[in-house]
């Protein structure tokens, strides 16, 4: 496989609706940011690929015409909560395909407060198998969508295991001691466990409020490009993509009848196992991960649809502390989307971000020591889900 770099990244700090640039002025500061990263001018970029979920079409064009407009294909993105990560997906395989040298991913999101809702109510949705099997599985019609999903799924988990509520309360208290030191995040105050159960109750017995990530407005970006490239323009060669998937739903999601399933559980699986065996590497090599904490409760499953732990072992996992600083492996030192927050377009992007800033030992106090294996993971519910394997070349 020919090695693709990630050879720039940039992100701004993360604001909640209303505190924000607008997205134009968003998505060129990132971009911005990416290229003074990688040390080059945006006339060397060959393809754009650029997400956001809430917003009109060509806002990609809009956004990143502030940056120069050099007549280079520019491609709008939209896939949910996954955006980010599917815009990095298509500008890695458009260089590792040959199509060019070159290419760019852009997220942002310009987002409202409170719960995510439909856009378009004239038409059906894309959710509505989705909102149907949860419906018939969690019910709870006066608990919002997005919140039965997720807590929908741990619930399944705590039904099955014997999971306590408590565990998601660490699961989002060390996403807070992660967030202190992380600059660019939302929240940067520090939680205890006993904090996020006292909490308002969004259902009883499975979530409180701070177990949900917030609303959040931001932008990230990313430039790709070939080994050949970066020799050529002497661009940073520190960090490589040594294996990527993207998957989608099979009839599992919702034929197992189990609220995990319909969450992304059997996709992510599927994509973490191509990308391992890509790599000739298992979960147990992997230094540092930054996975799609949406809900705490989607981090515990993703800690077993990942391999990072047995199926069942996810509690365990959590109370031993192998999921953060002296444990097994770091998950989300930035904070995740729990505390840095979760613009959709933009999330797969600051993931990315984090993670060649680990790689490359410029995390500042969240290094993670010795890092040489970064795992990403970004899921988008409708649905798509991508896994990334960085490494320190």
């Amino acid at each position: 496989m020919n090695h693709i770099y990630v050879t720039g990244v940039g992100m701004i700090p993360f604001a909640k609706p209303g505190r924000h640039a607008p997205y134009r002025a968003m998505g060129a500061q990132a971009a911005r940011a990416a290229l003074a990263d990688a040390g080059m001018g945006y006339e060397l970029v060959q393809q754009a690929f650029v997400g956001y979920v809430y917003g009109d079409s060509t806002a990609g064009q809009r956004a990143l015409y502030e940056v120069g407009m050099s007549g280079i294909p520019i491609v709008n993105v939209n896939n949910n909560c996954s955006t980010g990560s599917t815009a990095l997906f298509l500008a890695r395989q458009a260089v590792q395909s040959g199509a060019v040298d070159c290419a760019l991913a852009l997220g942002f999101e310009h987002m409202n407060p409170g719960a995510l809702g439909a856009v378009f109510a004239d038409r059906p949705s894309p959710f509505d198998r989705f909102d149907q099997a949860t419906a018939d599985l969690v019910g709870h019609g006066e608990i919002p969508l997005a919140l039965r999903y997720f807590g929908g799924a741990g619930k399944a988990h705590m039904d099955e295991y014997g999971t306590q509520m408590s565990t998601f309360a660490k699961i989002r208290a060390k996403a807070s001691r992660h967030a202190a030191h992380n600059p660019l995040a939302l929240l940067r105050n520090v939680l205890t466990e006993e904090d996020v159960m006292a909490a308002p109750v969004m259902w009883p017995g499975v979530m409180t409020r701070l177990m949900a990530c917030p609303p959040t407005c931001g932008a990230a970006a990313a430039i790709v490009c070939s080994e050949a490239f970066a020799q050529r323009h002497g661009l940073d060669r520190s960090v490589r993509v040594r294996a990527q998937a993207m998957t989608t739903d099979r009839p599992a999601t919702f034929e197992a009848r189990d609220m995990r399933e319909v969450v992304g559980f059997s996709m992510a699986r599927e994509a973490a196992r191509r990308v391992y065996e890509a790599a000739g590497v298992g979960p147990h090599d992997i230094d540092v991960v930054e996975l799609h904490d949406c809900f705490a409760h989607n981090e515990l499953i993703s800690y077993e649809s990942l391999g990072l732990c047995p199926e069942g072992g996810a509690e365990k996992f959590v109370v031993d502390g192998d999921n953060t600083y002296g444990g097994a492996v770091v998950t989300n030192p930035s904070g995740g989307l729990l505390s840095k927050g979760h613009p959709l377009g933009a999330t797969g992007l600051a993931q990315c971000t984090e993670l060649v800033q680990q790689l490359r030992g410029t995390a500042d106090a969240r290094q993670v020591r010795g890092a040489r294996l970064a795992l990403q993971h970004n899921l988008g519910l409708g649905g798509a889900c991508v896994v990334t394997l960085y490494e320190r070349a």
